[in-house]
């Protein structure tokens, strides 16, 4: 009987102890799932803290960049390297040089149609089709305001029928943004992926920084240009000034001795201009010269002319690789151009002449010092012998 109730105790106790150790495993098991979970956790937290360290490293690297982004855009008032500028930051900085950036300008005579200035293409194969902007574009200068796209296959505000034209580049993701001033639209700087979702609200935030940058640095580079185009542009006409067109008959000359080609000169001079200001009026005299201007630009435009009002009522164009016989031909049709040019002054049709001397290198002169005296000797000739024809000595 003893030894049954001692079998029994055991039996027990070795019952007891295995339930114990089963509960014990069994809670180790489940404080071995909860620090894999807690691990797991830390281990997602950590990934995710690195992940914004690295964005946040690079955001502070993109705006400390923005000083020598600054000095880079603004150091040069030359319209053609402030765009090189642009393109190079932002496809470097924001789009770390892959797919596409594209720099639009709108025309500056229309002030309305985009038109493609300058890319940087991660293919230096691929042709941008699109010279004057797409959808995107078209959407960005009508609305002044920034685009983010991360797809643009689920983009309701676009259709995907004219985005799925032949001619397309394959896009998905872009961000776009305006260069705008005093609210006048400059340019659109854009950036395209063929992956879907490339790019961040950082992105387009600080490309729109870069454009505001840019689109200060352009303006300032347009009113550069037009300041020069001012300085060397006679108000009036449109022509070259008398001193710069001294700067470029100095430079033909030069080109056309190392190249051993001839260069001719042409002076004009208005017959009797007087008598148009004093019947009609300065106003009228300035309405002769300024269609005299238009037909000799469209008469010569195929012969590469320089044009220049030399002064006054007087005109001098050089005409390179051309020599003295071809250059005679040439004045004497333009000469006949003018006199069947048909005026209308204060409700009158009027006609005017002009007399035209030439001067030819190397037939006439050697330097282009003489090359003036010469064509000015023959305009005098030709006035001497009647006016309304051309004379070359």
């Amino acid at each position: 009987m003893l030894l049954i109730i001692f079998i029994f105790l055991n039996i027990a106790c070795v019952a007891y102890l295995l339930r114990k150790f089963f509960e014990k495993k069994y809670s180790l098991r489940l404080q071995i799932q909860d620090f894999q979970e807690k691990s797991n956790m830390l281990t997602y937290q950590n990934q995710h803290e690195l992940k914004n360290q690295e964005k946040f490293k690079q955001r502070t690297s993109r705006y400390e960049s923005l000083r020598a982004i600054i000095e880079e855009v603004n150091q040069n008032l030359a319209i053609e390297q402030i765009a090189n500028s642009l393109t190079a930051v932002c496809f470097s900085l924001i789009a770390n040089n892959k797919g596409v950036c594209m720099l639009y300008l709108v025309d500056s005579q229309t002030a309305l149609v985009l038109s493609l200035f300058k890319t940087k293409k991660e293919d230096r194969h691929l042709i941008i089709k699109a010279k004057q902007g797409d959808i995107f574009d078209a959407w960005v200068a009508k609305h002044l305001s920034p685009l983010l796209i991360e797809d643009t296959k689920k983009d309701f505000r676009f259709d995907r029928e004219k985005l799925a034209t032949p001619e397309a580049r394959p896009i998905q993701s872009l961000i776009s943004a305006p260069l705008v001033t005093d609210r006048k639209l400059l340019g659109i700087l854009r950036l395209d992926n063929p992956a879907a979702g490339f790019y961040s609200q950082d992105d387009l935030r600080f490309l729109v920084t870069i454009s505001d940058l840019g689109a200060v640095a352009l303006e300032n580079g347009r009113l550069f240009q037009k300041t020069q185009d001012l300085a060397i542009h006679d108000g009036l006409t449109q022509l070259f000034t008398k001193g710069y067109f001294l700067e470029r008959l100095r430079e033909e000359y030069k080109r056309n001795v190392r190249q051993a080609t001839p260069l001719s000169l042409l002076m004009l001079d208005i017959d009797f201009f007087k008598k148009y200001n004093d019947k009609f009026g300065h106003t009228s005299g300035d309405i002769v010269l300024k269609n005299l201007c238009a037909t000799i630009r469209e008469s010569l435009k195929h012969f590469s002319p320089i044009i220049s009002r030399f002064g006054g009522e007087e005109f001098c164009v050089i005409l390179p690789r051309t020599d003295k016989k071809e250059a005679y031909a040439i004045a004497d049709n333009l000469r006949e151009k003018i006199e069947n040019m048909k005026i209308t002054l204060r409700q009158e049709e009027n006609h005017i002449t002009v007399s035209i001397g030439i001067a030819s290198f190397p037939a006439d002169s050697r330097d282009e010092d003489g090359l003036i005296l010469k064509a000015d000797k023959a305009l005098y000739e030709a006035k001497q012998k009647g006016r309304n024809q051309v004379c070359c000595i």
